[in-house]
C-alpha cells in the first residue's frame, strides 16, 4: 500500500481531526488544574501535537491536488485557506513573540519582559562572568513538590552543561510543582546545580509572562545565579508615556475605557505621538501594543507587545476562507445546493399554528393569620387594600425618576424596581400591586411590610427550621428574626463556606433566602436607590475618581451641605411622609421636585423623557416570558402533528400551510422586535452576555426554520423546540436578565460581528441535534414502514443542510474573532478556553460533516447520531467554559457549580434512544455525493 494512499485519505483526516479536537479539548482541563505553561507544554507547543498539525496541512493539501479541487473555484479556495491559516500560524508560532511593556506616566521605556519564559544562568568566577539562556516552559502535573509522575519527567527532561574557563557547570531538571500561596499558583522549579562533582539544590519561583526572582549559589569563589521567568527584552524605539486617562462609569469604579497618550520615539526618524485605547491598537514595524491594562494607582500603563511576522499569511487565510464558504452556497455543484434541491422536491407538511398568551393579573390574597394577631393582620390588609386602590398613580411617577446602578448604568426606578420584586418574590407582581407600588410601599411603610409574606421559599427543610408551614411558598422578613437574633445566622454561614459543588437544595436555598432578605433590608432603609446627584465644582469633577456619582437618600442627607442638604431632607420627609398620610397630590408634587432637581443637577448623566419612556414601554410589555411561552408551546402542537403526518403519510394538510406560516412569522417578529428593543435600551448588540445570547440562539434557530426549512414539519418543531428549550434556560433563577454597561474591550464593532455570526450558528446546531434525535425516534419504529425511510432520509438531508450552514457561521464567526483579538489586545489566538472550544467545535462538525466521504460511515443512523452528539462540544463552549473552566471568557471561580440532575436523565434518554434505534440502523445514504 502506498504510503500516499494512506496520507491522503478520509479516513486519515478524520482520524487527524479526532486527535486534534480530543488533545484541545483535554488541555483545557489541564490548564484549568495545572495552569496554561502545562497546557501548552503537555498539548498546545508539544512536539507531538505540532506534528499532527503538519500532517493535517500535508492531508489536505494532497486531497485538494488529488481531488482536483481547482476545478471547482468555492471548494478549492476554503480547503486551500486552511492551509494558508496553517502555515501563517506556524509563522506566528516559530518567528513571533510578545511581551508586557509597563511605563510610569511621564517617563520613556524601550523594555518589555517577554511572554514566555526562561532559564537563565549567569556564572560569576572571578572578574569573568558567562550567560546562557534556555527557552522553556514545564509542566506542572501536581501540587506536591514530593510527588513525581513519569508523564512529568519525560516533558520536563532538562540537562545542560555549560563550560566556562576550564571549568563546567551542569544543570540538571528534578521537579516542577504548583506552590500555592493563598488563591494564586506559582511554578516552583526544582535543579540540582554540579560544580566539579558538588552538587546543590535550588528552588526557582517562576512563571510564563512574569519576571522571575534571581537566586544565588556559591561554589567555592564561583558564584551561579539562576532565575526562571520572563526575560528582558529591549526594543529598537523607545515610548514615552506622556499621560494615561481612565474613565468610569458615572457614579461607579467601572471603567468605561482607559487609553494612554504616547510618543514613539526613533533613533533614525522623526518622532510621532499616538493614542492607544481599547480596541485601537499601535502599529510600529511588526510590533503591535495593545491597552492591557494599568497600574493598580492609575499612575501608569500596562501594554500587551505583539511581534508577529505571520500577520498577513493568517489574513489572507481568514480572508479565502470567508470567501469560499460564501461562495460555496451560490455554487450549484455544491453539496449544500444539492442537498437543497433534493428537500424542495420532497415536502413532508406544513407548519402549524401559533398561540399568543395573555396574561391577567392576581387578585389580593391574605393568608390567615393567628388569632392573636388578628387585629395587626386587619389592618394590614385594610392598609394593602387602600394603598394598592391609591398609589398608583404615585407609583408610576415614583417609577419615571432615574437612579444610577452600582455599575453606573443610568435606568429608570421601573427597573430596579422590577429587578427587586422579581427577586424577592418570584415575580413581577405581587398581591395584585405591580413592582412600583410594592417597592414604594417598602420604602414608605417599612413596620408593615416586614410582616407580609413576600419573600420566596422552596425547601421544607428550611422551612421546618425558620417552623413555618411546608405548603408555604413565601415568608416574611420578620419570621427570620426572634428577639433581635437573626436565626438563620450559622446556617447561612456554613452554607457560604461549604464548596458549591457540595452544597444540596437546603444549603441553597439558605444562600438566596439570605441574599433576599439583605435586599429587602436595603429597600426597607433606601440604600439601593441612588437618585441624587450632587451638586460639584469643576475642580472636584476632575479630582474625583469616581465622577458624577449619585447619591442614596440617606447619603445624600448625610453628606450634602447647605441649600442642596436642606432639598434633598425636604423633598425624601415629603414624600415618605405624604405617601404614608395618603396625601397623594403632595406625593406626586414631592416625585416632581426630584425629577426637576435630577434633571438640572444630573443633566450630564440623565436619562432624556424619551429613554424613560421606552425602557419603562420595555418593562411593561414583558416581551421574552411570553414568546418563551408561545414558542414551547407552539414546539409541542407541531411534534406531535409532524409524528401524526410521519405515521399517516396519507394525510398533506396543505390548506393550513400558508396560515400557520404567516402565524409563526408572527411570533418571531414579536421576538425580533424584542431583541431591537433592548439593543435600543442598551445602547449595544443583544448578545453581550449570557441572558441575550440565549435569546438570540432561540432566535437564530427559528430564522433558521423559518427561512430555510419552512416545508417540513419536522424541522420547524424541531425549531420551535430549540427557540422554547434556549429561551426557558434564559429565564432561570440563575441567569441575570438586567441591562449592564458592557466592559471596556467589549466595545468593538469586530465583536458584535464575531458574536453575532457565531452565536447564530448555535442556533443551526442545535436544530441539527433535535432533529438528529427525532431521527433515531423514527429508527426505532420504521421496521415495516417503507414511509419513514423517506421521511428519515429527508429529514436527514435537513440536518445536514443545517450543519453546513452552522459550520460555514462558526468558522467565519471564529475567525472573524481572531481579527477582533488581533486589532484589539495584538493577538488572535491565545488558547483560551472558549476558544480552543470553539476550535473542538469547528473541529467535530467538519468531522460530521465528512463522513459520508468514509463508505462504512455514510448512513442516516450515524449521521442522525453523530449530530445529536457533536452538539455537546457547543454546548462545553456555551456553558461548560463559562462554568467550569477558568480564563477570560469564563464566569468561574474555582469551585464549579454542581452538575444539574436533570441533565444526567437527558444523557440517559439519549443513549437510551441510540441503543434502540441501532437494530433498524441499515438504511442506504440519502442523497451521492
Amino acid at each position: 500500500m502506498k504510503i500516499s494512499s494512506v496520507l491522503f485519505s478520509f479516513k486519515t483526516t478524520l482520524i487527524l481531526l479526532a486527535i486534534l479536537a480530543i488533545g484541545a479539548g483535554y488541555a483545557t482541563f489541564i490548564e484549568n488544574d495545572f495552569g496554561t505553561s502545562s497546557a501548552r507544554v503537555l498539548v498546545y507547543n508539544n512536539i507531538w501535537y505540532e506534528t499532527i498539525l503538519v500532517l493535517t496541512t500535508i492531508n489536505l493539501a494532497g486531497i485538494i491536488f488529488k481531488y482536483k479541487m481547482w476545478k471547482n473555484t468555492p471548494r478549492f479556495i476554503f480547503h486551500l485557506s486552511f492551509v494558508v491559516i496553517l502555515i501563517g500560524a506556524g509563522v506566528t508560532r516559530y518567528v513571533g513573540y510578545e511581551g508586557i511593556m509597563q511605563i510610569k506616566e511621564g517617563t520613556t521605556e524601550n523594555r518589555m519582559i517577554s511572554l514566555e519564559p526562561y532559564l537563565q544562568v549567569t556564572i560569576k568566577d572571578g572578574d569573568k562572568k558567562y550567560f546562557k539562556e534556555y527557552q522553556m516552559e514545564f509542566a506542572a502535573l501536581s501540587e506536591n513538590s514530593d510527588f513525581a509522575i513519569s508523564v512529568e519527567k519525560f516533558y520536563n527532561n532538562f540537562d545542560h552543561t555549560i563550560a566556562f574557563g576550564e571549568n563546567e557547570v551542569n544543570v540538571l531538571y528534578k521537579n516542577y510543582f504548583l506552590a500555592k500561596k493563598g488563591n494564586a499558583k506559582m511554578g516552583m522549579l526544582t535543579l540540582d546545580v554540579t560544580i566539579n562533582g558538588e552538587t546543590q539544590e535550588i528552588k526557582l519561583p517562576g512563571r510564563r509572562s512574569q519576571k522571575g526572582l534571581e537566586r544565588d549559589l556559591q561554589f567555592g569563589d564561583v558564584t551561579v545565579s539562576l532565575e526562571y521567568g520572563s526575560k528582558v527584552l529591549t526594543l529598537p524605539f523607545a515610548i514615552k508615556l506622556n499621560d494615561f486617562q481612565l474613565d468610569r462609569y458615572p457614579g461607579s469604579m467601572s471603567p468605561s475605557s482607559y487609553a494612554s497618550e504616547v510618543t514613539v520615539i526613533k533613533e533614525d526618524s522623526d518622532t510621532y505621538d499616538y493614542r492607544i485605547f481599547m480596541n485601537k491598537t499601535m502599529h510600529e514595524g511588526n510590533f503591535l501594543f495593545f491597552q492591557s491594562s494599568y497600574f493598580p494607582d492609575e499612575t501608569g500603563t500596562v501594554l500587551s507587545v505583539n511581534n508577529d511576522p505571520g500577520k498577513w499569511p493568517t489574513y489572507l487565510g481568514y480572508f479565502l476562507l470567508t470567501l469560499g464558504l460564501c461562495l460555496n452556497f451560490f455554487d450549484k455543484k455544491s453539496r449544500f445546493r444539492k442537498l437543497t434541491k433534493y428537500v424542495d422536491s420532497k415536502s413532508i407538511a406544513s407548519i402549524a399554528a401559533a398561540c399568543i398568551f395573555a396574561f391577567s393579573a392576581t387578585s389580593l390574597k391574605a393568608e390567615e393569620t393567628d388569632a392573636q394577631f388578628k387585629a395587626k393582620a386587619q389592618e394590614t390588609i385594610q392598609y394593602l387594600k387602600t394603598f394598592k386602590e391609591e398609589s398608583a398613580e404615585t407609583a408610576k411617577n415614583f417609577a419615571r425618576l432615574v437612579t444610577q446602578s452600582s455599575s453606573g448604568r443610568m435606568k429608570p426606578v421601573s427597573s430596579l424596581n422590577r429587578e427587586i420584586v422579581q427577586k424577592l418574590s418570584g415575580s413581577t407582581e405581587f398581591l395584585g400591586m405591580n413592582a412600583d407600588q410594592v417597592v414604594l410601599g417598602m420604602l414608605s411603610r417599612p413596620e408593615i411590610w416586614r410582616d407580609v409574606k413576600m419573600i420566596k421559599i422552596k425547601t421544607p427543610k428550611l422551612k421546618n427550621f425558620l417552623g413555618v408551614d411546608k405548603s408555604r411558598k413565601h415568608i416574611a422578613f420578620s419570621e427570620v428574626f426572634k428577639e433581635g437574633k437573626y436565626l438563620l445566622a450559622k446556617e447561612s454561614e456554613k452554607a457560604s463556606l461549604s464548596k458549591p459543588n457540595e452544597r444540596g437544595t437546603y444549603e441553597r436555598d439558605i444562600i438566596k433566602i439570605d441574599e433576599r432578605l439583605n435586599i429587602t433590608y436595603a429597600v426597607f432603609n433606601g440604600s439601593l436607590f441612588n437618585v441624587f446627584p450632587k451638586v460639584e465644582t469643576a475642580e472636584e469633577i476632575n479630582n474625583a475618581k469616581i465622577k458624577h456619582r449619585w447619591y442614596t437618600p440617606m447619603d445624600a442627607m448625610n453628606d450634602f451641605e447647605g441649600r442642596n442638604k436642606t432639598a434633598v431632607e425636604a423633598m425624601t420627609r415629603g414624600l415618605i411622609n405624604s405617601i404614608i398620610q395618603n396625601k397623594w397630590t403632595d406625593a406626586n408634587n414631592f416625585i416632581s421636585m426630584m425629577a426637576t432637581y435630577q434633571e438640572k443637577v444630573g443633566s450630564k448623566v440623565v436619562l432624556s423623557q424619551a429613554e424613560i419612556d421606552n425602557e419603562i414601554m420595555f418593562n411593561e410589555i414583558d416581551i421574552f416570558p411570553k414568546v418563551m411561552l408561545a414558542y414551547i408551546f407552539l414546539g409541542i402542537i407541531i411534534l406531535i402533528a409532524a409524528f401524526f403526518v410521519v405515521f399517516n403519510p396519507s394525510i398533506k394538510p396543505k390548506k393550513t400551510t400558508f396560515v400557520f406560516f404567516v402565524l409563526l412569522s408572527l411570533i418571531f417578529a414579536v421576538h425580533t422586535y424584542g431583541m431591537g428593543f433592548r439593543w435600543i435600551i442598551s445602547g449595544h448588540a443583544p448578545w453581550s452576555d449570557t441572558y441575550e445570547t440565549l435569546l438570540y440562539i432561540s432566535w437564530s434557530a427559528v430564522f433558521a426554520g423559518i427561512m430555510f426549512f419552512r416545508k417540513s414539519l419536522l424541522a420547524l418543531s424541531a425549531a420551535v423546540i430549540v427557540a422554547g428549550i434556549f429561551m426557558f434556560t434564559a429565564h432561570l433563577t440563575g441567569i441575570d436578565p438586567q441591562i449592564t454597561n458592557l466592559v471596556p474591550v467589549l466595545k468593538s464593532y469586530w465583536l458584535t460581528i464575531h458574536v453575532s455570526i457565531l452565536t447564530a450558528s448555535y442556533g443551526f446546531f442545535a436544530l441539527a441535534a433535535i432533529l438528529g434525535f427525532m431521527t433515531l425516534i423514527m429508527f426505532i419504529f420504521r421496521t415495516n414502514r417503507p414511509h419513514i425511510d423517506e421521511t428519515i432520509k429527508h429529514v436527514t438531508a435537513i440536518i445536514e443542510i443545517a450543519l453546513i450552514v452552522g459550520l460555514a457561521a462558526i468558522t467565519i464567526g471564529n475567525f472573524l474573532g481572531g481579527i477582533w483579538a488581533n486589532e484589539s489586545w495584538g493577538r488572535y489566538w491565545g488558547w483560551d478556553p472558549k476558544e480552543t472550544w470553539a476550535y473542538v467545535s469547528i473541529v467535530m462538525y467538519v468531522i460530521v460533516v465528512h463522513l459520508r466521504f468514509v463508505k462504512p460511515l455514510s448512513t442516516p443512523f450515524i449521521f442522525a447520531t453523530a449530530s445529536l452528539l457533536s452538539f455537546s462540544t457547543i454546548l462545553m463552549t456555551y456553558f461548560g467554559v463559562n462554568f467550569y473552566l477558568a480564563g477570560m471568557h469564563s464566569y468561574a471561580t474555582g469551585d464549579p457549580v454542581p452538575i444539574p440532575t436533570w441533565v444526567y436523565y437527558v444523557v440517559s434518554l439519549i443513549v437510551i434512544t441510540i441503543a434502540l434505534a441501532y437494530k433498524n440502523r441499515h438504511l442506504k445514504p440519502l442523497v451521492k455525493n
